[in-house]
């Protein structure tokens, strides 16, 4: 399962993003620091229009969205990388997830306190993505000092010691990992070191809700801090997202386009977090149930077939294949069967997004 860790400074909405994102979660969103001494862990479902009209299509028993985990981690503070504040526990709970989600704040407010005193989204964006470069710093001079010896009777040492050179030179410039240029095979030799600014990164651009639609100076800022990085950006209100889930499911949609939006944050925050890491969905569909399949990009049919099962993946024989839109269009897999739109797909197809799929193997 997918593990997204929303991260940022004290008081700039991180539990309050958390909560709302996660409704039936615990999270203590009080107005001061430190609030989340635990990582909170929320599963949410991903939203998917499309499982619905297929499962009304093959009069499915259930449908069984894909999902993704929320962690909430503890504020982070300047110092943290030599355990300032939470520093530690925020450093290793970073480890553990597969995708940042930044939370920046960009709204003036004088009742929630700022932990530097002042709004300044950049400000804030560097101390925190400097505190992960220092933790990386200390970490890559370690394995430094390990890789030297071996380096000079294995090549693979030299491999990595290059590489670690790299990375050693580009974080005492203050750069994230992930910004820093290196080979494809120097990148697979330093992987296990599980960098934490190597990460990818969402940066959730937290606004009032009068700024939800047309965004302000400070989401700009952050928008510019974002492109310098091949990151992400998602503008979000935590603010309106508490107060959707609160309203019955049929007036969310007037809520939001009364805000000048089309969705709520889950969604563009899933949005994005598939589009940095390159995920895709395939469908599968069926009397019992309906049901969504993460797989990454460019993943071929044996292996999406082996994310339902691994006998699946060890006994391909082929792929029955039909894009959701001509299967919706065709109003049935017969009908669409009848008009040459299923395609038997081999070992070498790359599954594609919307791909609805029914796998044929050996036992």
């Amino acid at each position: 399962m997918l593990r997204a860790g929303i991260v940022g400074l004290p008081n700039v909405g991180k539990s309050t993003l958390f909560n709302a994102l996660v409704a039936n979660a615990k999270a203590d969103a009080a107005n001061f620091p430190f609030c989340t001494i635990e990582p909170n862990v929320g599963v949410v479902a991903v939203p998917d229009e499309r499982l619905s009209v297929l499962a009304k299509i093959s009069t499915s028993e259930q449908i069984v969205p894909t999902r993704i985990e929320f962690v909430d981690i503890a504020g982070l503070v300047k110092g943290a990388s030599k355990g300032e504040g939470l520093g530690n526990q925020f450093l290793a709970n970073i480890r553990e997830v597969d995708a940042i989600v930044h939370v920046v704040r960009c709204f003036d407010d004088e009742n929630i306190i700022h932990v530097s005193g002042s709004v300044d989204p950049v400000r804030d964006i560097d101390v925190i993505n400097l505190e992960l470069a220092l933790a990386d710093l200390a970490q890559v001079e370690r394995r430094m000092e390990r890789t030297r010896k071996q380096a000079r009777t294995s090549k693979e040492a030299q491999l990595e010691l290059e590489a670690l050179e790299k990375l050693s030179a580009g974080l005492n410039e203050g750069k994230s990992a992930r910004n820093i240029s290196l080979t494809e095979d120097e990148a697979e030799v330093v992987k296990p070191l599980g960098l934490l600014s190597a990460k990818p990164i969402i940066y959730a651009a937290n606004v009032s809700e009068d700024d939800l639609a047309s965004g302000n100076e400070w989401v700009e800022q952050v928008r510019q801090v974002a492109t310098a990085e091949t990151a992400e950006v998602v503008v979000v209100s935590a603010q309106v997202e508490s107060e959707l889930v609160e309203l019955p499911e049929d007036e969310r949609g007037d809520f939001l386009e009364s805000l000048g939006v089309e969705e709520g944050g889950l969604k563009s925050l899933i949005r994005a977090t598939y589009n940095l890491l390159g995920l895709r969905t395939f469908l599968t569909t069926g009397p019992k149930e309906t049901r969504a399949w993460t797989i990454i990009a460019g993943m071929k049919a044996p292996q999406a077939a082996g994310t339902i099962h691994t006998d699946f993946e060890r006994g391909f024989i082929r792929a029955e294949t039909v894009g959701y839109d001509d299967l919706v269009t065709s109003g049935s897999m017969n009908a669409a069967k009848d008009k040459g739109l299923v395609r038997a797909e081999g070992k070498e197809y790359v599954v594609q997004e919307g791909d609805v799929m029914l796998f044929r193997f050996n036992v």
